[in-house]
């Protein structure tokens, strides 16, 4: 059951009835892990602090500088030097205390995706490198955990579910083949407009809310966002055979 006060705090959100008490109390049971704590990584992780997940594990291994403060909304310049998930923590654990946050002060590897993949619900992949991506990617299709992608650079944003459970589902990699020649786009490289970030991490968290409170959600939906034009458009994929970590 749900205290008074998570009642009254989550009241906006339980009145829903596709959520209500019942979906209350699954955030309230989720683990959840954000990968990346740059201009994705801090709003999904605020809106997600804000729903009442009950344990959100943060990732990132870099520290704040003067140029994330355009679009890394959680930061400010006296964190500057200092690391992003022990900075997200404390700032997160402000805005709501009832949620446990577990902090990991370093860059995702093997051996720490292969020890905390299995205990999540879902895993939102905020990061800002491709070979980031692949390698939790690889490990949530291991060990079957649902995986909500996110990207933007310039005007433009893309978001795709992958949820293993589903031997249809299509996983990053057959969607981008890994390949020696990919280029690396990303805010370095390219430039990024803050609010671009905040539309599709909006649409992150609101996948992973849908997923943990027994909502539909679309695998195999490739979700572009054009922030000139306004428009978003949906693209469907495919689960490909040849793929070499969901094929068969």
């Amino acid at each position: 059951m749900l205290t008074q006060k998570e009642q009254l705090r989550y009241s906006r959100q339980i009145m829903l009835k596709s959520i209500g008490e019942e979906g209350q109390i699954a955030l309230r049971n989720a683990n959840v892990m954000i990968v990346g704590m740059g201009g994705l990584g801090n709003p999904v992780s605020l809106y997600l602090a804000a729903a009442g997940i009950g344990t959100l594990f943060i990732a990132d291994g870099d520290t704040v500088d003067i140029t994330n403060l355009q679009r890394q909304i959680l930061f400010t310049e006296n964190d500057i030097d200092q690391n992003k998930a022990d900075t997200a923590a404390e700032k997160l654990q402000q805005h709501n205390s009832d949620v446990t946050i577990e902090v990991i002060d370093e860059m995702l590897d093997n051996e720490l995706c292969d020890y905390y993949v299995p205990k999540m619900d879902v895993v939102i992949d905020c990061s800002d490198n491709i070979q980031t991506r692949y390698l939790v990617n690889q490990y949530c299709v291991t060990h079957k955990v649902p995986l909500i992608v996110g990207a933007a650079t310039g005007f433009d944003g893309q978001q795709l579910v992958v949820d293993p459970r589903n031997d249809e589902s299509a996983c990053y990699q057959c969607l981008f083949p890994e390949s020696k020649k990919a280029p690396e786009n990303n805010c370095q490289t390219i430039g990024i407009v803050g609010p671009v970030l905040a539309i599709v991490a909006g649409m992150q968290s609101l996948q992973a809310i849908k997923l943990l409170t027994g909502n539909t959600i679309h695998i195999n939906q490739l979700n572009l966002f054009d922030g000139l034009s306004n428009q978003w458009q949906q693209f469907q994929i495919k689960k490909q055979s040849s793929c070499k970590v969901c094929g068969k």
